[in-house]
């Protein structure tokens, strides 16, 4: 198994309210569609604009993903008001350029000198717009509000054909995006080694998050849904990412299966300090709490055993005691050798600084066992 993440190198928030305003530095994004009271009320609606490294796609893709993989856009909710009923996100990959820029939202002056409602670059630059020799390339505004970002609604590519991605929140559902994205990094992966085959190039502009047409602009109090998540640019732990899992779990021991639910499962090759962009193998022992009594010349305690091959991992944030990673039954499987169980964990999707700790979770005899034996680690700057 493997869950390796990657960071944001621009994000920004654009308003339907201020269409040349540029929020490239700031701490949240907005995703939201208002009606506010005013004397003269106008629906405001805001988006997301996210957009990973293609170097860093490439090269996760090349040198680390063995098999099939599954990608998904994480973003983690801050605030969340108005969600009555059941409302939809969408994400699209964009399809233009666009320059993050130093503003934030609500500057005295406004901040210009990057990606708004209205433009790509900077107010006055690039207005975006769809070029309709492109197929598949779509916006949406009211009239006198044109602008708020354009972006690809499917390919020609027949092996993706769909490039689209959505969530649906209800009133007590959790509210973090996570959303998957699988089709349009493919796309993304094609365009910059070459391999469109003659296909429309999806190019890597990153992501554009929105709600569902029939939520945004509607000129309705009872329809506010807002949704504020922290930005790449946030102090807090929670930075939006792009997960990449995959199965590379083997199971093949000569070790005896452990049979009885009282049992010890030790944390080897965890030396308690890791860097940001480290990679580790930890290793388990484990064998019965009890063990059978027998005559023979070697301490039953030195003989290792193997846990079923329906075993899991999961990280937990020491302080907050949220997953980080959860356990997965595609992608956190525990393997085993002729050794013992072991898991692989890239560290660089965990937060520097802080502490994480592992649990361990099996079934034995029609037992579910969660093993919480204060596995600890860190993780520092490098």
């Amino acid at each position: 198994m493997a869950v390796y993440k990657l960071f944001p190198i621009k994000d920004a928030t654009i308003y339907s309210g201020y269409p040349a305003m540029n929020t490239g530095m700031d701490a949240l994004l907005e995703v939201t569609s208002e009606f506010p009271e005013t004397l003269t009320p106008s629906p405001r609606v805001s988006r997301a604009l996210i957009e990973f490294d293609q170097d860093e796609i490439d090269e996760v893709i090349n040198n680390k993903i063995t098999g099939v993989f599954k990608s998904n856009l994480r973003a983690y909710v801050a605030k969340a008001e108005g969600i009555n009923m059941n409302s939809t996100i969408k994400v699209y990959p964009i399809s233009g350029s666009w320059n993050n820029g130093n503003g934030e939202y609500l500057d005295s002056p406004q901040t210009l000198n990057g990606v708004s409602w209205g433009f790509q670059d900077s107010s006055g630059s690039v207005a975006w717009g769809v070029d309709n020799t492109i197929p598949f390339m779509s916006s949406s505004y009211p009239s006198g509000q044109k602008g708020g970002g354009t972006w690809y609604t499917g390919s020609n590519n027949p092996s993706v054909t769909s490039v689209t991605g959505s969530q649906t929140f209800g009133i007590r559902t959790d509210k973090d995006l996570n959303i998957d994205v699988t089709n349009p990094i493919k796309l993304f992966y094609s365009a910059s080694n070459a391999m469109d085959g003659g296909y429309i190039k999806v190019e890597n502009r990153g992501f554009l998050v929105k709600w569902t047409e029939s939520i945004e602009f509607t000129p309705s109090q009872s329809i506010q849904p807002i949704l504020k998540y922290y930005s790449v640019d946030t102090n807090t732990i929670y930075p939006p990412a792009l997960e990449f899992k995959w199965d590379d779990s083997s199971y093949s021991t000569t070790l005896s299966a452990i049979s009885t639910t009282d049992l010890f499962i030790g944390l080897d090759s965890n030396p308690g300090i890791f860097y940001s962009e480290s990679f580790n193998r930890f290793r388990l022992n484990v064998r019965p709490e009890f063990p059978v009594r027998t005559f023979q010349t070697e301490s039953l305690y030195t003989q290792n055993f193997a846990l079923p091959s329906t075993s899991y991992y999961a990280i937990k944030d020491l302080d907050t005691n949220e997953f980080v990673v959860d356990f997965d039954t595609s992608y956190t499987k525990i393997s085993c050798d002729n050794t013992s169980n072991y898991f692989d964990v890239y560290m660089n999707g965990l937060q520097p600084e802080r502490y994480y700790k592992i649990l361990i979770k099996t079934t034995i005899n029609g037992s579910t066992i969660v093993k919480d034996e204060d596995y600890y680690f860190k993780i520092i700057n490098g």
